[in-house]
């Protein structure tokens, strides 16, 4: 079975919005009704083009109906300082070993290999854990690929909600989300291997799975779902942390307030599906959930 890449683990945590039908171009959106209360879910993709400036009107109405809108994380609520503060307090406080210690020295060479490619000294790096270089990596990717969060579907979501006076509500906190891609960089060398490997595939694969939210084809989201979560090891603890722990925990926090207010639920579309979705969770808890 093929492993999983980092970069396509990321690149699909990223991208993918849960499956839509063939015949509807758009996301899809889901109401979740509980005593007569109304919420709403939404897949969302965290990067995207100028294509994608612009929410769809029943996803803008949906945010209007609701008291509160949750994400994942208000990333526009830190400013670039914050972000860089906040990430080296945690690289300090963490158990993440610097690269060269984080992986062996052939796969050290490999990454050198890439970066000087790019005009990048390694050095640089030197004193990074392997899942920040990892995802800086990933960054580099989406910026060749024209791809930033000025258009992700996040952002526009948070902007929307605040020009009608939404509550926000943050499901995590930054450093929160830090410590779940150094749970999953517990296998470094596999990590950064997959990862460099699927460098030249990277464009295509951007192209696909933007091209996959933008017409709704469920085949290349479905596919690129089973890519990422494959049975090897690296891509079960992957899914477990990156999805099936945080969704529970997700569900247990929202649960409470969901039974007295409505809530526009936005997250990334990966947490909908299966058995450990946020759906089935939602429907195990009592809710009618239905597609809009």
């Amino acid at each position: 079975m093929k492993h999983i890449s980092f970069f396509k683990l990321v690149s699909s945590f990223c991208l993918l919005l849960f499956f839509s039908t063939l015949s509807q171009a758009a996301p899809a959106l889901w109401s979740v009704e509980k005593n007569e209360v109304t919420s709403y879910l939404f897949g969302t993709v965290h990067v995207g083009d100028p294509s994608m400036q612009g929410l769809p009107d029943k996803v803008k109405s949906a945010i209007e109906q609701s008291e509160n809108t949750v994400v994942e994380l208000n990333m526009s609520a830190l400013s670039p300082f914050e972000i860089q503060n906040k990430t080296a307090a945690f690289i300090a406080n963490s158990n993440s070993r610097p690269l060269p210690q984080a992986v062996s020295q052939k796969v050290y060479k490999q990454l050198e290999t890439y970066f000087t490619k790019r005009g990048i000294n390694i050095a640089l790096f030197n004193s990074t854990p392997a899942w920040a270089v990892i995802l800086t990596i990933v960054q580099l990717e989406y910026q060749k690929a024209g791809l930033t969060d000025t258009y992700g579907i996040d952002k526009q979501v948070i902007a929307h909600a605040i020009k009608h006076k939404k509550n926000i509500k943050e499901l995590e906190l930054f450093e929160q989300q830090l410590e779940m891609f150094s749970q999953i960089a517990i296998m470094s060398d596999e990590m950064v291997t997959q990862t460099l490997s699927q460098m030249r595939e990277a464009d295509d694969f951007i192209k696909d799975m933007i091209e996959a939210w933008k017409t709704g084809d469920d085949a290349i989201l479905s596919k690129y779902y089973e890519l990422s979560f494959d049975d090897s090891k690296y891509a079960r603890l992957a899914e477990q942390v990156l999805v099936i722990e945080r969704n529970h925990t997700w569900v247990r926090t929202l649960l409470p307030d969901m039974s007295k207010t409505s809530h526009f639920i936005a997250v990334g579309a990966l947490h909908l599906p299966k058995q450990h979705g946020l759906i089935e969770l939602l429907k195990a808890q009592g809710f009618i959930v239905k597609r809009i």
